[in-house]
Formats: structure tokens, C-alpha cells, sequence
């Protein structure tokens, strides 16, 4: 209980006997329970995901899910590490709560190696020497696909920025806009 003043009392007027008390407060609501279940396709098949829908993706994808291309680079969206394709759009996971994805679509590199397009890039790469200790490339590779898909035969001024979220710390970019080039002539009607 909390302690009220007492009322102002007129000239002539007895103040009451006993302080005004105020009543006791609500109980606190009831706990709203486990959150629902987020159903969403994760890398082409159906996923459920039953925890906080605030979590972080990132979080979501590497501790549940055992997604461990899907690196944790920054937690402020400024290297690109943690790039997933999300409803056929580059996001950075780090920044997307996983309530967001609920009826959506997510592909990670674990399902994005799967297909013909990855192979295209795969080779590129790795005729370019583009990858050094390998921990931006999963996201870089995501922003390859996701420039690739956008602009099929893209210039090297273009590749540069449509890689310019991730930060790679080894190549120097050069033989990445290479093996991306690469990629877009050999991969001609795959993007």
C-alpha cells in the first residue's frame, strides 16, 4: 500500500482520524506463455521454430538450426558475414529478429551449395583464389547471388557495389570482382 497525503481540511473542519491509504494495486497479469510457433521454408524445406520470436536470426540459424556457414561477424549489420537470402532479398541476419521470417522463405549457404548456380560461383572462386581463410565467403558468395540475380552481366564497378556490405580482411576484392565476372559469363541464363 502507498501513503496518500491527507485532504486539505477547510477552517473548522476535524481531519479525519486514520491517513486516506490508497488500495492495493492489480495483481500483475498472467504470463502470456511460449510464444507460437514461426513456421517458415528454411534453405527449400519447412521449418518451425518454437523460442522468443526478438532473437536474433543470426542466433536462430547458427544455435537451433546448426546453420554454421551463417558466420557472426559484427552484430551491427556492417560486415556482411552474417548474409542469408531472405523472400529472394540479401539481409544481414543480425538485424532481422526471427519473428520476422514467419511464412518466409530463408536460404543460407547450406542450401544455396545445392544448386547449379552455387556451382557456377564455387569454381569461379576458386579459380580466382578468392577465398583466403574462408570466414566472409559464405556471405560473400549470398551477395554474389543476390547481385547475380539483380544484374545478370554486371560491370566490375557494379560488383563492387553490390559486394560492398561484406568486408573481406585477405583478398583485396580484386579476385573476387574477378571470379564474380567469371561467374556471370559462365553461368550466361542461370541469373
Amino acid at each position: 500500500m502507498t501513503y496518500s497525503p491527507p485532504p486539505i481540511v477547510p477552517a473548522g473542519m476535524t481531519p479525519p482520524a486514520e491517513p486516506l491509504m490508497t488500495p492495493p494495486a492489480a495483481p500483475p497479469a498472467a504470463s502470456p506463455g511460449p510464444p507460437a510457433p514461426l513456421e517458415f521454408v528454411l534453405n527449400g524445406e519447412s521449418a518451425v521454430y518454437a523460442g522468443r520470436g526478438d532473437a536474433r536470426l543470426l542466433d536462430v540459424l547458427r544455435d537451433v538450426f546448426r546453420l554454421t556457414s551463417v558466420k557472426c561477424g559484427c552484430r551491427e549489420g556492417e560486415c556482411g558475414a552474417c548474409a542469408v537470402i531472405f523472400n529472394d532479398r540479401l539481409v544481414n541476419s543480425c538485424l532481422v529478429p526471427a519473428g520476422m521470417v514467419a511464412l518466409g522463405s530463408v536460404t543460407t549457404l547450406e542450401g544455396f551449395r545445392e544448386t547449379e548456380r552455387f556451382a557456377v560461383l564455387d569454381r569461379a572462386y576458386a579459380r580466382f583464389s578468392a577465398v583466403q581463410c574462408g570466414f566472409c565467403i559464405p556471405g560473400m558468395v549470398l551477395a554474389s547471388e543476390a547481385l547475380l540475380r539483380r544484374n545478370p552481366r554486371p560491370s566490375p564497378a557494379e560488383i563492387r557495389e553490390g559486394l560492398s556490405g561484406n568486408l573481406c580482411r585477405c583478398t583485396g576484392y580484386n579476385a573476387i570482382v574477378e571470379a564474380v565476372t567469371l561467374a556471370s559469363k559462365e553461368g550466361e541464363g542461370l541469373w
